[in-house]
């Protein structure tokens, strides 16, 4: 599940909003692939909408927050473009699916 939001910042309550959420999401154990958009693996359509829910629950006061579930072979073929091409002109190579902590 990606986790993309663009939250006010300008006053010292809605930056203490934003650091929040994107604590709670870390604590969700959403990984950070950019500075607004956080990524966590959900196995199940049961378990994102459960996570859907949690997000709900957490959400800022302001600010707008989208939630999109992708499929790992939806994100195997994401292209992650970034300065130029390597010395043999190669794209960078994919980035690993996250992993999912499993407590036993």
């Amino acid at each position: 599940m990606l986790v993309m939001f663009d939250l006010p910042v300008k006053t010292a309550a809605q930056r203490k909003h934003a650091t929040e959420f994107r604590n709670f999401l870390l604590d969700e154990g959403y990984q950070m692939i950019q500075y607004s958009v956080y990524v966590r693996d959900c196995v199940s359509y049961n378990r994102m909408q459960t996570q859907m829910r949690r997000i709900k629950a957490g959400l800022p006061p302001e600010g707008n927050v989208r939630a999109l579930y992708v499929t790992q072979a939806q994100w195997e073929r994401m292209f992650i473009m970034r300065g130029p091409p390597g010395p043999d002109g190669e794209d960078p190579p994919p980035e690993e699916f996250p992993e999912q902590l499993v407590l036993l």
